[in-house]
């Protein structure tokens, strides 16, 4: 899993199978310290991310298997909304 920050939001009618009824949105991976690092990607978002939020990440297989057709073209899915984390006397809200 990855820490990303939600920058933004993907809209495509058409999609293949297997996509349908997915919501996507543009994550951009982060240390942390918040900083990007990497590039942003298009991940599958089924639980309600907002631009803005901090998220865990997860891709290749383990975001595919979380939709309905386990042969859908997902690399990657936002598993979490990231509340606050810690990193040793560092805590981040």
């Amino acid at each position: 899993m990855l820490l990303a920050k939600v920058v933004g939001s993907v809209w495509a009618i058409q999609k293949e199978k297997g996509m349908e009824n997915i919501k996507l949105l543009i994550v951009q991976p982060i240390n942390t310290r918040k900083e990007a690092v990497g590039n942003a990607l298009a991940a599958m978002d089924r639980i309600g991310a907002g631009i803005g939020e901090f998220v865990l990440i997860t891709q290749g297989s383990p975001a595919q298997k979380l939709t309905a057709d386990k042969n859908s073209p997902i690399d990657a899915a936002i598993v979490g909304i990231i509340d606050s984390f810690e990193i040793g006397l560092q805590s981040s809200n």
